[in-house]
Formats: structure tokens, sequence, C-alpha cells
């Protein structure tokens, strides 16, 4: 057993949190697929505990369903829903949570062996508690976000959405940078450089950008102005504004489509300047290096997809893929942001 009072690394707790992370990965995925379903507000009621077990029998899936046509969405959208229409967007959300149950699981009983145990470095303990506090604050935020479209919206409030990923992509974030902690140890030199800063802004930029994106995914922005690289014909939207700023900002198709084009344009440049830059400083070590052509692959790769995704419309199968590479760039732009900060 490797004591964190003897040694300031610890492989076993670094696989697990690679693990916790992969399936952080996986339920962002699936949060996509539930959302381009249309199946996040299949269920309308928060069971933490007794909400795992989906509904047993034929009376519990029609006192499911019965509970589903009170809301907006079934009257204004699916009026015509039939009970096996209802179970094929029920299971998304069902299998959405149960993946969140399974998370929370995976991080806490383990997190608990290993503190007594006392594998996990000192150093590390804080941060590995907060991560624990910030799955269970996303649990609420989850309910709090589907709340907003069980009264007076047929989907939900595109800012909720958007905080409820930020969170999400926030513990992923944390759990990759924990990970190669645990599993690397303290850096033996502590070096200044130039990259450090450069690298978490390119971090901290595909971060805003996956923001920007739920906006759009929020506000069904996918679906429009569905030409590249004009607009409808134009470079500005002819509908950029909305009611006042916030209206704007959050709740505009054509503002938050153009918000996220713009962005993309930058973080592409910015991921191309990243791999051409890195790879030719003679101080940069080698996997710096190395992961900096990753960024820039990763960035140009995703930057198709989501020329290609939003020239068609938005497809379930590509808007899944676009949200899965978004997370993608975000773990290689957290690896190297990470990377730069060792000798």
């Amino acid at each position: 057993m490797t004591s964190f009072l003897r040694s300031d690394r610890s492989r076993a707790v670094a696989i697990w949190l690679f693990i916790v992370a992969a399936m952080v990965f996986s339920m962002v995925v699936v949060g996509g697929a539930t959302r381009l379903t249309g199946s996040g507000l299949s269920i309308t009621q928060w069971k933490p505990i007794m909400g795992a077990l989906p509904p047993l029998s034929d009376q519990a899936w029609r006192e499911s369903f019965e509970l589903y046509k009170k809301i907006p969405q079934f009257k204004l959208v699916n009026p015509d829903m039939t009970l096996e229409g209802y179970k094929s967007i029920f299971w998304w959300e069902w299998a959405h949570r149960l993946l969140g149950r399974t998370v929370g699981a995976a991080f806490a009983i383990p997190f608990v062996v290993f503190l007594i145990r006392r594998d996990i470095p000192r150093r590390l303990i804080w941060r590995c508690a907060a991560m624990l506090g910030l799955g269970g604050l996303q649990g609420l935020v989850g309910w709090w976000m589907v709340s907003s479209g069980l009264s007076e919206r047929v989907s939900v409030a595109p800012e909720r959405l958007m905080i409820h990923l930020s969170l999400a992509l926030t513990l992923f974030v944390v759990l990759i940078w924990t990970g190669l902690d645990a599993w690397n140890g303290s850096p033996r030199v502590e070096e200044r450089s130039k990259w450090r800063g450069w690298a978490l802004a390119f971090l901290a930029a595909v971060f805003f950008q996956c923001m920007l994106g739920a906006l759009v995914a929020g506000n069904h922005a996918g679906l429009v102005y569905n030409d590249w690289p004009l607009m409808n014909g134009h470079v500005f939207p002819a509908d950029y504004a909305g009611h006042g700023l916030w209206g704007t900002l959050a709740h505009s198709q054509g503002a938050v489509q153009l918000h996220h084009r713009l962005m993309a344009y930058l973080l592409f440049l910015g991921g191309i300047a990243v791999g051409v830059v890195a790879g030719r400083d003679r101080l940069l070590a080698g996997g710096a290096k190395a992961v900096a052509m990753a960024v820039a692959i990763v960035v140009t790769l995703q930057a198709a997809l989501g020329v290609w995704t939003l020239m068609a419309q938005a497809p379930i199968a590509l808007g899944v893929l676009h949200q899965a590479g978004a997370a993608l760039l975000l773990a290689t732009a957290t690896v190297f942001a990470w990377r730069v900060r060792r000798p």
C-alpha cells in the first residue's frame, strides 16, 4: 500500500480518476443524444433513489406517460405520441440519469476506500473532495434544468442547459488534471514556461466555446442558417437582436449561432498556432510538442465536423459526434495545459 505520507503519487488513484473521467465523457455524449432526441423532459419527477428503477409494469408505464401528458412539450409538440413512442424517449433520459448515479457511485465509493487506505496524495485530497461535492451539485442542477421545461416551455431553458454542461465539463477537466498529478507526482523543478499562460488561455477558450455551443443547442439554433460561411447569404444574421441584452446573448438563434461561429474561427486559428509554434519551440519538451500537435489535429477535425453538422441541419448522429468532439478537444487542451507546466 502506498501511503500519502510516503509518496506524492499513486498510480491506482490516477487510474480511478481517469476511469471516472471516461464515464463523465460518456455521460456528456449520452446527454447530447438525450437532448437531440427530445427526451430530456420525458421523466417529470426527480427521485434520486427510487428513480433508479424504470417502470416495471404496464400500469407504471401508463402512469409515467400520464405525467408526461401534463407538460407543454406533449401538448404542443407531441400530442399524437403513443405509449410506445413515449418509451423510446423515456429510455434516453433514464439512461442519462442512471449513468449519472453510476458516476457518483464510481467516484464516492473508491474515494472513501482510498481515504481509509491513505492512498491519495495529501495535496490531492481536497481536490477529490471538491469533485465529490461538484458531482452532487450537478445532480441538483440537472433537475433545476429539467424543471424549467415542465410548466411554460416545451424545452429546457438554454442558460440552465449551459450551466448543467459547464459543471459536467468542469468536473471532466479537474478529473483529468488531478489524474495526471496523481500519476506523475509533483514536478521536481518548478519552471515558469512562457507556455503556461497561453495554454491555460486556450483551455479557457475551448471551455467558453462549449458554453456557446450549449446555447446553440438550447435554442435549437443549429436548425437555422444552415449555409456556410454566410448565414442565409449574409455575413450578419438578420434576426440577431433579441429582447434586450440577455435575450440577444442567450435566446436569439441568430446571435448564439453567430457567436459560436466566430469563436470557432478563433479556436481553429489558435489551435493551429499552438501546433506550429510549439513544434518549433526548442525549449519545450518533446511530450508537450506531441500534445500540441494533437491539439492542432483535434481542433481541425472538430471545426470540419461543426461545419458538416450545421450544413446537414444537425442530424442526431452528427450532433452527438460534434458534442463528443468538443469534449475530446477540451481533454486535449487540458493535457497540453498540464504538460507545459512540467520540465
